[in-house]
């Protein structure tokens, strides 16, 4: 599998090379060099398998040769060990749960299979830094994923004071070789510090600098594989006129699902979700890149002003001859999020307010004839405080939860300055 920069199309890396780098030169985000297309008979093949056998078949489409197929699903199976279940909630929409992984977060799914790649075309001796910033779920995927392995040290920075205090517990309290900075600054801040790393040289030959954001290759990849995974679990009719609406962000999980419809899945359009973070939403409805200042929300995960992952949404486009025009878009604001997770809860599903946000455009949006999915990030209870005052119900801990509520954080407080974390970083 070759990749390019998309700031230096010259700058050509393996797969291997693109998980240990993270980024490229100037920043740049890697970009599968081939994209790679199933036919129609194979899309129907692929959705009849498991969803370890059907995963490692389109990674492998990707991957290539680079890693054989057998030792592959071996990766496979050890990163994906928990369900995608698609969850019925009205006559025309379901969610896809892609909370029932270790850490109760999307993210599980993408931290674990990079963990495996990076084992496995790693040398025995060679030291890695993960470096790699979040705006709540990440930090913990990551942090679980790599923790305890030999020669990994992970970093992790978040916006202090800005994530769920059980999202902050679930990865604060590990110790080890999980180093986790609560930064004075917003999300964008912590990203910043995160490029700034990877563009001194010095600093990434001297710890081996790479990065588990979404920004991360095989993070993406791994993604792509739970949308086949709901479309399998649906009728032929519901396939035929699937709408997908994603709660976005950094605009990952958006990026892997383009991907599995440039792949030939049969996804009729997508719908990009945000909260008062509106940067791409009113790009695709004025044409203007007008970043604002990040503020703060109820889905503090979509606390994203510069997502990251847009360059990669709008060259995939260019490559398929796709219209950004087709792409359906909107923000929702905390009040009718809330709203929204009132009229979930009547119908009898509880939903936190990522997914909240996700459902209230499907809904608005969808048209007759079509069938809805839309993904739920995060388990509710990650979200429990808020979530318990906005349903005036209480939210039963879930055993990943309960077993570090009490512990205690083990946190570092930093100013959002480079020259602090470089000095981190060197001695930690």
């Amino acid at each position: 599998m070759k990749l390019y920069n998309l700031k230096d199309h010259n700058q050509q890396v393996s797969f291997a090379q693109a998980v240990k780098q993270g980024l490229g030169n100037q920043q740049g985000l890697f970009f599968p060099l081939e994209l790679p297309e199933f036919e129609r008979t194979a899309i129907d093949d692929l959705l009849a398998l498991d969803f370890v056998s059907r995963s490692s078949k389109i990674l492998a489409a990707f991957i290539g040769d680079e890693i054989a197929l057998p030792p592959l699903q071996e990766r496979v199976k050890a990163a994906f060990t928990f369900p995608a279940p698609v969850i019925t909630v009205t006559e025309d929409i379901a969610c896809l749960e892609l909370f029932h992984g270790p850490t109760l977060a999307f993210k599980d799914f993408g931290g674990r299979f990079m963990a495996q790649m990076l084992s496995y075309i790693s040398a025995a001796d060679e030291k890695i830094t993960i470096l790699t910033a979040t705006s709540g779920d990440t930090g913990a995927a990551v942090a679980h994923a790599f923790y305890g392995m030999d020669n990994v040290r992970v970093v992790i920075l978040y916006p202090q004071g800005k994530i769920s205090p059980l999202q902050e517990k679930l990865f604060c309290t590990l110790g080890g070789n999980i180093h986790t900075i609560a930064i004075d600054g917003d999300f964008d801040a912590c990203q910043s510090l995160v490029k700034q790393a990877f563009d001194d040289e010095e600093l990434k030959q001297t710890i081996g600098l790479n990065s588990a954001n979404s920004i991360n290759i095989s993070r993406l990849l791994a993604q792509v594989c739970y949308y086949f995974e709901a479309v399998a679990q649906l009728s032929q009719e519901q396939r035929n006129q699937l709408v997908v609406s994603v709660p976005s962000g950094n605009f990952g999980d958006l990026t892997a699902g383009l991907l599995a419809k440039s792949l030939g899945l049969p996804i009729k359009r997508f719908i990009a979700a945000t909260n008062a973070n509106d940067t791409v939403p009113r790009f695709l409805a004025h044409g203007a890149w007008q970043p604002k200042t990040t503020v703060a929300t109820l889905s503090n995960a979509m606390d994203v002003s510069q997502p990251n992952n847009w360059p990669r949404v709008e060259e995939l486009f260019r490559r398929k001859a796709w219209h950004l025009n087709e792409l359906g878009f909107g923000a929702v604001s905390d009040d009718t999020t809330k709203a929204t997770m009132r009229e979930l809860a009547d119908m009898g599903y509880i939903s936190e307010p990522h997914a909240a946000i996700a459902y209230r455009l499907l809904r608005d949006q969808l048209q007759p004839g079509e069938y809805g999915l839309f993904l739920g990030t995060a388990h509710p209870a990650k979200f429990k405080e808020s979530v318990e005052v906005i349903l005036g119900q209480s939210l039963a801990l879930p055993e990943a939860l309960a077993a570090r509520a009490d512990l205690p954080l083990l946190s570092h407080a930093m100013p959002a300055e480079f020259a602090d974390l470089r000095k981190f970083l060197f001695n930690a």
